[in-house]
């Protein structure tokens, strides 16, 4: 840790969201304890006359007086309008500080904070952040001072932060922030300069592209649909710039033909678009994003948009999906500027505002949150109740977040989406006190991986009422509504986080006599903060479900162990699926990307050179699944190629995970449904609709020697009678779905 301080010498007030406030509007607001109303409409223009002063008069009444001298009225003394000092400065220099006050004009805060680089050579370095909460404000004629103790991500000398700015009129130009850095005593320590740099907090530029079929989102007006004031155009620009953000456009929108492929995108081809078309990307933290405009996920038209970016830096990729929220009504243009600002709301690294609990640090959820980063659908009321009351902004956590956050907790490519994974606050996986929920959520799977092996867990949700229960039907933590604790050897506890952060319309399923559970299989090897199970030893997991009406269904403790190598083939086995890439594939269910040809290189070493290791049965998955669909890139000339479906290889390989599975040394019941249906599916595909017809039968032979629920039971025999001859087959879509999801619900 460098040694460096640049605070030594080298050697809340509740305001209209709507108005812009002068410094005396803050002031006297704090003073009043309340919030600042906007400034009385003038009455009926005045006019003086001889001993009196009154309203101007109607004419025929103004007839009836006595002629009067006239008499000059008096000059009105000129009001030298003073220019607002909230906005971001910068200094020069060897050490630089990048200054951002945020004291008057729209929605202030009452903070200040900056970050500090450091000049080495060529090369310009990030050092820290301070961020000053509540300071003290003065206001005199002609200046500001804005007074108070910091936090900083380093052990400050000086923490206390006084910034002086010239209230300068509107005919000058802004003035120039003096900042001083003193002890709490008041002992002065390093002083900058730092000139006016922009009204903008923060400048982000967006990168966006868009697919044929698709009229990327321009503008809504937000007194289209009921809504509170003010009624105004909002584009996503618009959206950002109200929050204090500037998002500079990098360029023109590019559209990427699609050629005869199909319009839907898989998570691997996402990821490796923006890796590889993205212009402004780079393996660095910067202040670029880009935004896709895309017809459809394979997941369908429910998921309306995702933060797939999530290798490596961070959160600097998102698409938007119209296959959901598409078309020219005004519910559907508002959908998509909803979609767009909230999508991109993630790239800053905000979570939804029902999951601030697990933000690092803390913070309490907030379901009734009108801000783009709650679900319409989820809010108190209902959806109708979300638009008729939502002002089409941020709430103030975010905006404190958005323009004031520590630099590498919010810059694209920082720190991971949700800042670290410590689970600060245990307690919200420990048991209810009194749990009515009518819920009961299981955790369950193996007890006993080798090392390297890809844990996957399956999540059952039951009702324990007579009455039923609507729930959601999607468990898979990719969406939102179950998080998942896990205690490692060491006692260190994380909460696991997906690599995705998918936004998804919800699913529910009404749980009753009929149907008393539903199942979903999740992959947890891999996640946003790397391999959750490379370490021998024992681990605890809890789930927590978030129920619709929010109730708290916390799980079993499960406990499972992580073997250690019993031999040398075990110990080079557990290196070759240990790798981040392999951890990444093994999520996405394969990918063609260059970026991840090293993780591909090591499966295809471990089906090559250790075919007979049952872990093997992971490499043949991998490579099965991935061959089994086509795999989309972007060309740098702007053009989509595909690689068609390899049906030979990707029944090769499924043929052997379902052998090795059959035998008791491959997949769990849930990934084994899908991976038997997918390989149905490739036999279909190639024509051979006898031989998939087979493997469903052979599917469903399996099962029933299986304790399964009736309900469970009933459904894969559903399954099974679809492959049947003369039965209505899938369409390619809906392969290509099934192919990208071997963990998917149960449900009827």
């Amino acid at each position: 840790m460098s040694t460096i301080d640049p605070t030594l010498v080298p050697g809340d007030a509740a305001l209209a969201a709507d108005v812009e406030y002068s410094l005396e509007d803050v002031a006297q607001a704090l003073a009043d304890g309340g919030a600042v109303e906007a400034e009385a409409v003038p009455a009926a223009p005045m006019r003086i006359q001889v001993g009196r002063i009154v309203e101007a008069p109607p004419e025929e009444v103004s007839a009836l007086l006595p002629a009067q001298p006239i008499v000059p009225a008096p000059q009105p003394v000129p009001v030298l309008v003073r220019r607002k000092v909230s906005g971001r400065y910068r200094s020069a220099g060897g050490v630089q500080l990048e200054l951002r006050v945020d004291v008057d004009a729209r929605r202030p805060l009452r903070r200040v904070s900056g970050d500090f680089y450091v000049q080495s050579g060529a090369t310009l370095n990030y050092f820290g952040s301070f961020i000053v909460h509540a300071p003290a404000i003065s206001i005199g004629a002609t200046t500001a001072t804005i007074d108070g103790i910091g936090v900083f991500t380093w052990a400050a000398g000086f923490p206390r932060v006084r910034v002086t700015i010239p209230r300068n009129t509107i005919f000058n130009p802004p003035g120039t922030a003096a900042v001083q850095f003193l002890t709490v005593g008041g002992a002065p320590g390093a002083s900058y300069t730092c000139p006016f740099v922009s009204a903008f907090y923060r400048t982000v530029q967006i990168e966006e592209d868009c697919v044929p079929g698709v009229t990327p989102f321009n503008t809504y007006h937000t007194g289209s649909l009921p809504a509170p004031p003010p009624a105004r155009a909002l584009s996503v620009a618009g959206a950002y710039a109200e929050a204090g953000i500037q998002m500079q456009s990098a360029g023109v929108r590019n559209v990427v033909p699609l050629g005869p492929y199909g319009a839907s995108w898989s998570n691997a081809e996402l990821h490796h678009a923006m890796q590889a078309n993205f212009s402004l990307w780079q393996n660095v933290p910067q202040w670029k994003v880009w935004l896709l405009h895309a017809q459809l996920h394979d997941n369908g038209p429910g998921l309306l948009g995702i933060m797939f970016d999530q290798q490596g830096p961070q959160r600097q990729g998102c698409a938007v999906f119209y296959a959901g929220v598409g078309g020219a009504a005004a519910a559907r243009q508002r959908s998509q500027l909803y979609v767009c600002v909230h999508e991109l709301g993630h790239c800053f690294n905000l979570f939804h505002s029902f999951h601030k609990q697990y933000m690092n640090p803390p913070q309490p959820n907030r379901l009734n949150a009108l801000s783009w980063m709650n679900y319409p659908w989820g809010f108190p009321g209902g959806e109708a109740a979300f638009w008729n009351t939502f002002p089409f902004q941020f709430d103030d956590p975010e905006l404190v977040h958005m323009r004031h956050a520590f630099r590498n907790n919010i810059v694209m490519g920082g720190n991971p989406f949700g800042t670290g994974a410590a689970l600060e606050h245990p307690e919200q996986f420990a048991e209810p006190v009194e749990d009515y929920s009518g819920l009961r959520l299981e955790l369950r799977g193996r007890t006993s991986y080798q090392l390297g092996e890809p844990v996957d867990l399956e999540f059952k949700l039951e009702t324990t009422d007579l009455r039923g229960r609507e729930v959601h039907a999607n468990l898979h933590p990719d969406y939102g509504y179950v998080q998942v604790a896990i205690r490692h050897p060491s006692g260190r506890v994380t909460m696991y986080r997906p690599m995705l952060e998918q936004c998804i319309l919800p699913a529910m399923v009404r749980l009753g006599a009929g149907q008393p559970s539903v199942y979903e299989s999740a992959y947890l090897g891999y996640g946003k903060d790397g391999l959750y199970f490379d370490a021998p030893g024992r681990y605890e997991l809890r789930a927590v479900y978030h129920a619709p009406d929010d109730s708290r269904v916390v799980s079993n403790t499960f406990a499972l162990r992580v073997r250690s190598p019993l031999d040398r083939e075990d110990d080079e086995v557990a290196e070759l699926l240990l790798g981040e890439e392999q951890g990444q594939l093994f999520y996405l269910l394969g990918s063609d990307s260059r970026f991840l040809s090293r993780g591909n290189e090591a499966l295809d070493h471990l089906v090559e050179e250790h075919g007979d290791h049952p872990l093997a049965v992971y490499g043949h998955l991998v490579r099965g699944v991935n061959a089994a669909r086509e795999f989309k890139t972007i060309t740098p000339d702007g053009k989509v190629e595909a690689r068609a479906p390899d049906y030979t290889e990707a029944a090769t390989d499924l043929n052997a995970v379902v052998t090795a599975s059959e035998a008791g040394q491959g997949l769990g019941n849930i990934s084994l449904n899908l991976a038997m249906r997918t390989l149905a599916d490739v036999q279909e595909a190639r024509g051979d609709e006898e031989l998939a017809a087979r493997t469903a039968r052979r599917m469903l032979e399996h099962f029933r020697g299986k304790d399964l629920k009736p309900h469970v039971l009933e459904l894969i025999e559903r399954q099974a009678a679809a492959y049947e001859p003369g039965a209505q087959h899938l369409d390619a879509a809906t392969r290509r779905a099934r192919a990208n999801r071997l963990d998917h619900d149960l449900t009827a």
